[in-house]
């Protein structure tokens, strides 16, 4: 009966272990959608940069050098905010990889505990296969003096 408590209780931690597994890969499921929306902005920065400045002909000189200070500006606002989204993107890379680094672990613990439940449940079924076996031939050997006498 001790053995099949073991099992039982092993067969938790695993179930716990995978509850734990599932989580983190949850967890970075969405940061790598974090990530993705910080790439695609970045992107969009970059191109806000590339495609804004004085469009057209200007029909009066005296607005082109407050466009160019205006359009000076926003470049300078966008490469802040673009410059601020790379570094927090390198931040959240780097806390991926603890979460990458947690989930390997998380899975190699569940791993190994499925493994010693397997062999837990393999010496427990040789057990019983063994009980079974000298009870058939402990059955037998009645038989057999049985018919002798």
């Amino acid at each position: 009966m001790k053995r099949r408590d073991q099992i039982r209780s092993l067969d938790t931690l695993v179930n716990l272990r995978s509850l734990e597994v599932d989580k983190l890969q949850t967890e970075l499921a969405r940061q790598e959608a974090t990530r993705a929306r910080y790439a695609t902005n970045l992107a969009r920065m970059d191109s806000l940069v590339e495609h804004s400045g004085a469009s057209g002909k200007e029909s009066a000189g005296l607005w082109a050098p407050a466009l160019a200070l205006n359009c000076g500006q926003y470049k300078q606002a966008v490469f802040t905010l673009r410059d601020s989204h790379r570094t927090d993107l390198q931040l959240h890379e780097a806390n991926m990889a603890v979460s990458q680094r947690n989930l390997a672990q998380a899975w190699t613990r569940r791993e190994l505990l499925g493994k010693v439940l397997e062999q837990q449940q393999d010496a427990l079924a040789r057990e019983q296969d063994r009980v079974a076996r000298k009870r058939e031939d402990d059955i037998a050997t009645q038989s057999w003096l049985a018919g002798r006498a």
